[in-house]
């Protein structure tokens, strides 16, 4: 009950790397957030301090992200703040600022995006291709793979993201009674 819940605004730093351990998978990252202020003097918004967040995400909220996050990204995340402090030999002490994830998005003020629903059972992730995801890692996709995959798709010049599944879809019902 006494945790620390944070929503952190900015953009993804490294990498999204997946580790599989005894209690499950969970991903890493680190997420950059700039301070921005309004300069009365000089009558324009000017960059604060950058301060760097370790982001865990375990589970399938950790697989999801290995596939649909890359590095330069604006993403929320909401989570436990974990502070660490470490003495480390003879040097100063370090401190860290991690956040266990419970939810990830993508900032939908900066851009768009698309979601897809991941069912359990599904076929096992493999590479995000087009774009910018090409730097992702896995992605737990749905689709089958396409002629020219791993190409950019652009109807108005900005690229899209091409997602590959090891299957093919099976047609999905239609909700009923809703």
């Amino acid at each position: 009950m006494n945790e620390t819940m944070v929503t952190l605004v900015g953009n993804v730093a490294t990498q999204v790397e997946w580790r599989e351990s005894a209690t499950g998978g969970a991903a890493r990252f680190r997420l950059a957030v700039t301070a921005r202020r309004f300069d009365r003097e000089k009558q324009s918004w000017v960059d604060g301090a950058t301060s760097f967040y370790t982001v865990w995400a375990a589970r399938a909220l950790g697989m999801n992200l290995t596939g649909s996050v890359a590095i330069g990204e604006p993403l929320l995340v909401h989570g436990r703040l974990r502070v660490r402090d470490e003495e480390r030999g003879d040097g100063p002490r370090w401190f860290s600022a991690d956040v266990d994830a419970v939810a990830v998005g993508h900032d939908m003020s900066r851009g768009t995006t698309a979601f897809r629903r991941v069912f359990k059972g599904e076929a096992p992730p493999v590479e995000r291709a087009g774009g910018r995801g090409a730097e992702g890692g896995p992605a737990p996709g749905r689709e089958p793979a396409s002629s020219g995959a791993g190409q950019p798709v652009s109807a108005n010049g900005a690229p899209e993201v091409v997602w590959e599944s090891a299957t093919p879809a099976a047609p999905v019902a239609a909700p009923t009674g809703v």
